[in-house]
C-alpha cells in the first residue's frame, strides 16, 4: 500500500532552522510561543513560489516524474545510483539540470533516451554537457527512421564531445542499482514509427516495481506482451502522455498497476490525456497522478514494501 503525501516543497533544514529562530525571536521575543510558522509562511519569507519549490527525498530509493510540461523526464535514485530517462523538450535542459542538482545529483550513471522526439531528448544535450554521464542507452533504429533534426544532431554532438558511446537498448539487459534492478523490456520487433521504438523498462526494488514506457503505443505494447516479459508493477508511467493510442486494455491488465503517472502539459493542443485512457484507468481502479495537476511526482520507498507518494502542488 502507498501513502500519499501532498507537499509544496521542502526547504533545507539549515534554512528552516534559521528562519524559525528569526521568526520566533522577532515575533515573540523572550516568550515561549504557542505557534510556529507554517511551510507556506516559510516559503513566503524566502520569496519562493510554492509551486516551484522542489519535492525532496531522503530515501535511498525514489522515482521522480519531473514536471516538464508536455514532455517526459524521469529520475531514478537508487542506493547512490542515478538513472535519467528522457530530459524534456529543447527549452527544458537547464530546468532538468537544476532539478537534478536540487536532488543532490551530480552524475547520471545511466542516461536513457527512449526515442528521438524533441519532447523526450530536447533537453538531453544540456544534461550531457553539464553533468557527468556514465552510459547512454538509445533504441537501435532502422535507417529509414533515423532523424535528421537539429535536436537529434545536438544530442549526438554532446555525446561525442564527452567521448561517450551509445549502447543500443536490448531486451533482457539489466542494470543493478544497489538493491534495485532496472531491466530493458523493449523495443522488441519492427515498427513504422519512432514512438513504438521507445525504450521500455522495468524497475524492481523488493516488492515495489515500476514500468516506464516512453511513447510506446499499442503495437509496441502488444509486442512486449507477446515476448512474455514480466509486466506486473505497482506504478505505470503511462505511455505517450496518456494518449488513447497507448495504455491499451490488454497492457493495463498485464501490468495491473495501482498507480499511473502521466507526464503532460496543461491545456496541451493534443488533448492529452485522452478521456478513453482516463476511463480505462478508472474502470480498473488505477489511481492517476498527472504533472499538469500535481506538478512533479515522487514515489519513494524505504523498505521495498511500502510506497509513499509526494506531489509538488
Amino acid at each position: 500500500m502507498a501513502k500519499r503525501r501532498k507537499t509544496k516543497g521542502l526547504i533545507s533544514g539549515i534554512v528552516v532552522a534559521v528562519l524559525l529562530v528569526l521568526s520566533l525571536g522577532i515575533t515573540y521575543g523572550d516568550k515561549l510561543p504557542f505557534a510556529v510558522p507554517t511551510w507556506s509562511e516559510l516559503s513566503a519569507m524566502l520569496g519562493l513560489d510554492e509551486e516551484e519549490t522542489p519535492v525532496l527525498t531522503s530515501s535511498d530509493f525514489a522515482v521522480h516524474v519531473i514536471d516538464v510540461g508536455q514532455a517526459d523526464a524521469i529520475l531514478i535514485q537508487s542506493f547512490g545510483k542515478n538513472v535519467l530517462i528522457d530530459a524534456g523538450d529543447n527549452d527544458m535542459g537547464d530546468g532538468v539540470v537544476s532539478y537534478l542538482k536540487q536532488q543532490g545529483v551530480t552524475k547520471i550513471d545511466t542516461l536513457i533516451a527512449t526515442h528521438p522526439h524533441a519532447d523526450h531528448i530536447g533537453g538531453m544535450d544540456v544534461v550531457v554537457r553539464k553533468l557527468e554521464v556514465g552510459e547512454v542507452i538509445m533504441p537501435k533504429l532502422p535507417d529509414a527512421l533515423v532523424p535528421t533534426t537539429k535536436t537529434y544532431e545536438d544530442l549526438l554532438d554532446a555525446i561525442s564531445e564527452k567521448n561517450l558511446k551509445i549502447k543500443p537498448a536490448k531486451a533482457g539487459d539489466t542494470r543493478q542499482l544497489g538493491e534495485a534492478a532496472l531491466t530493458i523490456l523493449g523495443p522488441v520487433g519492427k515498427f513504422d514509427g519512432l514512438n513504438n521504438y521507445s525504450v521500455v523498462s522495468r524497475l524492481d526494488y523488493g516488492e515495489v516495481s515500476f514500468v516506464f514506457t516512453g511513447d510506446a503505443e499499442k503495437e509496441a505494447e502488444n509486442a512486449i506482451l507477446a515476448s512474455g516479459a514480466n509486466l506486473r508493477a505497482n506504478v505505470l508511467k503511462a505511455g505517450h502522455h496518456g494518449s488513447s493510442t497507448s495504455s491499451s486494455q490488454a497492457f493495463l491488465e498485464a501490468v495491473k498497476p495501482n498507480y499511473a503517472a502521466i507526464s503532460v502539459g496543461a491545456g496541451n493542443k493534443y488533448g492529452h490525456p485522452h478521456k478513453e485512457t482516463i476511463n480505462r484507468f478508472s474502470k480498473l481502479g488505477i489511481q492517476v497522478f498527472r504533472t499538469d495537476h500535481d506538478g512533479s511526482i515522487v514515489f519513494e520507498s524505504k523498505d521495498g514494501r511500502e510506497l509513499e507518494v509526494k506531489t509538488q502542488k
